[in-house]
């Protein structure tokens, strides 16, 4: 039986949706839409999509951590953004944590996430050898 480990989405409605921030499942680990908000549900960096990246990229890598994964493991990433102007910013904060290890990526246009001063939203698929 395949052992499951997860990881507390640690949002005001997390237990309100029913998730995780992310699961490991055998090798696989799975990381949840993360945006920039904090454990009380603050915005970090309301409406600056670079700032928003950053913070949200650092969040996953803790989560994947707590699981025995790190971002060498990134197999893909999906990105949503409520504006696709906002794509260099948004790139550049990925290519700081990714440009070695080139996973796949999706960039999006949404209509809008879960709170109005958030411009990007972040998956991310990791297998571990």
């Amino acid at each position: 039986m395949t052992t499951i480990g997860r990881v507390d989405g640690n949002r005001p409605w997390a237990p309100i949706v029913g998730y995780s921030r992310a699961v490991r499942m055998g090798n696989l680990v799975e990381v949840s839409g993360t945006s920039s908000t904090t454990r009380d549900g603050t915005v970090m960096f309301p409406n600056d999509a670079y700032g928003q990246m950053k913070y949200i990229l650092e969040e996953i890598e803790k989560a994947v951590a707590e699981l025995g994964a790190t971002f060498e493991n990134t197999i893909r990433t999906r990105v949503f953004m409520t504006n696709i102007e906002d794509w260099p910013g948004i790139a550049k904060a990925h290519g700081e944590f990714f440009a070695k290890i080139l996973p796949t990526c999706s960039f999006l246009e949404v209509g809008r996430l879960m709170l109005p001063e958030l411009c990007v939203e972040v998956e991310a698929t990791l297998w571990i050898p």
